[in-house]
């Protein structure tokens, strides 16, 4: 799955909306870059590319912890349990967030799920 980012221009400056869920991946930069190489050039640009993408997913992963700490029912909680788990592993995985924060956060939710009556 790929992500489209629209890029407004505002006061003559490049800012990002949210990414959206597309079928092609396209990043345009309306700054100008101060690189002397043509490839360092590419390699700030798909930095940038991956700092929108991890931060997207990170977002989209406190906004999914957050929905499961709001939830009372047990049967749902589980469901949204294994999901969450599988979003915070994936960070953990591609270095978004440390190996240990994530063992830590996916231990916290599975005790606040488990003490739900």
């Amino acid at each position: 799955m790929a992500y489209l980012i629209k890029i407004f221009k505002v006061n003559g400056e490049a800012t990002f909306a949210f990414p959206i869920i597309a079928l092609i991946f396209a990043v345009r930069f309306e700054k100008s870059i101060m690189a002397n190489h043509k490839s360092a050039e590419k390699r700030i640009r798909a930095n940038e590319t991956k700092r929108v993408r991890n931060r997207y997913q990170a977002k989209t992963t406190r906004t999914q912890i957050k929905k499961l700490n709001a939830t009372t029912k047990k049967d749902e909680a589980q469901a949204l349990l294994k999901e969450v788990s599988s979003m915070i592993d994936k960070l953990a995985k591609k270095n978004i967030i440390h190996w240990k924060k994530a063992a830590n956060q996916k231990s916290q939710l599975t005790k606040r799920v488990n003490a739900l009556a």
